[in-house]
């Protein structure tokens, strides 16, 4: 059965004021990240796997994408994401990324912001974008950082809990990691970066782009917890192209 936490009333209040306040880690370093790695949208075809509220879905459209699917397996999610959306160009699907069904060459763009570290068969799901992508088409992706998955114990703290170090252990060793967000017991897939991209070289994309977002010193000064980021990546961001048809 697929991981659904993000329909526990407890997590999804905890996730939604943090997103809301945009006290996470999305609005200062993985927006940034991911719009810059987006090609022009005019008239384009876009997926969002994993689209959660539906922000991407309606920034898509707002940069001219002719049409926009997102598909997301929280019920508490969606329900949110359609009262936030007033657009026929915009599609919300309920389903587990694993199991939505891509259906050959009809998108341009493919999206998973923060998604794909909760899906067990990540190469199963690289293959299906692979095959849903036009050729020319740019698959783009964010996860949380491989060197935060390995271990899932935070940073080690002194008597006072000033941030020592990231501690990093058992990263070669794919496998589950349960930890505390919110609630007891969430499931992350850990992999490696090597993993991570070489699924897609093997399905047949084109590397184009591998960021490890950190902020900006104008961003820590407004915010000081953002000096973590310079310390450790928090996140993983790349984007991959299918090659263009030749004749």
């Amino acid at each position: 059965m697929k991981q659904n936490v993000y329909d526990d009333p407890q997590f999804f209040a905890g996730y939604k004021a943090l997103r809301d306040k945009d006290s996470g880690l999305n609005g200062a370093l993985e927006d940034p990240a991911v719009l810059g790695l987006l090609p022009n949208l005019d008239g384009s075809s876009v997926l969002d796997l994993g689209s959660g509220f539906g922000d991407f879905c309606r920034l898509a459209r707002s940069r001219g994408a002719a049409s926009v699917c997102g598909v997301e397996i929280s019920r508490r999610m969606l329900e949110t994401a359609r009262g936030r959306t007033d657009d026929a160009g915009i599609e919300y699907v309920p389903a587990a990324i694993e199991d939505f069904d891509i259906r050959p060459a009809c998108y341009d763009l493919v999206v998973s912001r923060m998604a794909l570290h909760y899906v067990r068969d990540y190469a199963a799901v690289v293959h299906a974008v692979q095959t849903g992508l036009r050729p020319g088409g740019r698959f783009v992706f964010s996860v949380e950082h491989p060197i935060c998955t390995a271990l899932c114990r935070g940073w080690h703290q002194d008597a006072q809990g000033k941030p020592q170090f990231w501690p990093v252990d058992d990263y070669g060793r794919e496998s589950e990691r349960r930890q505390r967000w919110f609630v007891d017991g969430v499931i992350k897939h850990h992999r490696t970066v090597q993993t991570y991209v070489n699924a897609l070289l093997d399905a047949g994309l084109v590397l184009a782009r591998l960021l490890e977002p950190r902020a900006a010193p104008g961003d820590i000064e407004r915010r000081p917890d953002l000096q973590a980021t310079v310390r450790r990546p928090p996140l993983l961001v790349i984007a991959a192209d299918k090659p263009s048809a030749t004749g």
